[in-house]
């Protein structure tokens, strides 16, 4: 499991397959949350990062993620849920890199931007704080907390 990856129970896991939180980055040039609710579901391709790729292994079928727009706005503008685990990725020639598929879950009421994040404490050890280079970084239960309450949405 990723560092600092806590995992708890939803009515929908077992105990052998308890939930993790986790932060997808991307650009919304590229690929925006509104691109992901109108297809539904998307592979989270194109990650070249050994870290971030890591951290996709550990991902498990149910976990959550913010959803987090990258480079000009750089905000948190929604939640996903992780469908498929880790799988090899059909971008990569090498075949060293592998990609998990997600499905919208909610847009946040509020975006939470990096200045947001950056400015709260229990946020300091936050992994988008912390290694702001790496496209899927995990998020702490409390951590997970904390922003759904800045997002204005439940945990």
């Amino acid at each position: 499991m990723a560092p600092g990856v806590s995992r708890k129970l939803t009515d929908t896991q077992t105990k052998e397959a308890p939930i993790a939180y986790w932060l997808f980055k991307s650009e919304p040039g590229a690929f925006s949350w509104d691109d992901l609710v109108r297809d539904k579901r998307t592979s989270w391709d194109g990650v070249r990062n050994y870290q971030a790729n890591n951290n996709m292994k550990a991902m498990k079928k149910g976990d959550r993620g913010f959803f987090y727009h990258s480079v000009k706005d750089k905000e948190i503008v929604g939640v996903v849920e992780v469908v498929k685990e880790h799988y090899p990725d059909h971008t990569d020639a090498s075949g060293r890199f592998g990609m998990v598929d997600v499905k919208p879950v909610m847009a946040v009421k509020t975006p939470v931007n990096l200045a947001q994040i950056k400015a709260e404490p229990a946020l300091e050890n936050l992994a988008l704080v912390r290694q702001s280079r790496l496209s899927v970084v995990p998020v702490s239960a409390a951590e997970w907390k904390v922003l759904c309450r800045m997002a204005g949405i439940k945990p």
